[in-house]
């Protein structure tokens, strides 16, 4: 009977490790298609500036945790992680929300969203001088 409860104790560990495990795969596929996604709308705000020939913003609301692209609804960011929004002074709506301007040029007034949860932090940049949009992982 010992051996048996043994057993079950052992089997008990590891589900317990692996559903952390197989837990911390699923958050980090999440927070990597949230930028992503952050990544494809800013490229759309750009290529819409360029496209049409005059300025366009992407919103971000970190009260809200949502961001929005011209003429789209506005996306909602995965609970459970933390945003960080850093711009041109000039373009800070509130100390909770700004956008990240693109110029029909295709540059920008530049800056960087965070995407955070736990222990990783994928930065989505936007260079001011040419408006490009890139993506990296900077802890896990």
């Amino acid at each position: 009977m010992l051996e048996l409860i043994a057993v079950i104790v052992l089997i008990a560990i590891a589900i317990t490790v692996a559903s952390v495990s197989v837990s911390n795969s699923l958050g980090g596929a999440r927070i990597q298609a949230a930028s992503r996604d952050l990544v494809a709308a800013l490229r759309y705000t750009r290529g819409q500036a360029i496209v049409k020939g005059e300025q366009k913003t992407l919103d971000v609301d970190l009260e809200d945790m949502s961001y929005q692209a011209p003429g789209k609804a506005a996306v909602k960011f995965p609970d459970k992680i933390e945003v960080k929004l850093l711009t041109a002074q000039n373009e800070l709506i509130h100390e909770k929300a700004g956008r990240i301007r693109f110029y029909p040029d295709g540059s920008s007034t530049g800056g960087h969203i965070s995407i955070i949860a736990g222990t990783r932090e994928w930065r989505v940049n936007v260079g001011w001088l040419t408006g490009e949009v890139d993506l990296e992982e900077l802890r896990e």
